[in-house]
């Protein structure tokens, strides 16, 4: 019988939330901790071999997560663009992940379930 697993790609974050402007910003280690939670059933759903967590501060008030994917011993990674106020809380920028490629970033996936789909087709990265 297939195992059920069912991950939000976007985070139905119940604890530390501020509204501001009608945007949810989210502190940095509630994002974390809920894709921490998320490791073991997308290494379950999708068949990957490895899956960890970064992060990286982009340029002004832009910020990144993600996951770093091993899977058929390819190496991808994939994130949500947030932005970052001046509290150090985050909200999602977009709706969106993103593959990070050598060729370039492939943007407009609104699931993981895309995100692997894509992946599987054999990305150049």
């Amino acid at each position: 019988m297939d195992k059920q697993v069912e991950i939000n790609p976007y985070y139905q974050y119940k604890r530390s939330t501020i509204k501001e402007n009608d945007m949810d910003y989210l502190s940095r280690e509630a994002i974390l901790n809920e894709m921490n939670e998320s490791l073991r059933p997308i290494m379950e759903k999708y068949n990957v071999n490895d899956i960890g967590i970064f992060e990286e501060q982009g340029e002004g008030n832009h910020y990144y997560i993600g996951y770093t994917i091993r899977k058929d011993d390819e190496v991808f990674m994939t994130h949500t663009p947030y932005v970052i106020n001046d509290e150090g809380l985050l909200r999602p920028e977009k709706q969106e992940w993103v593959i990070e490629t050598a060729e370039g970033d492939l943007r407009g996936f609104s699931s993981l379930e895309e995100v692997f789909e894509e992946m599987d087709k054999g990305l150049e990265h």
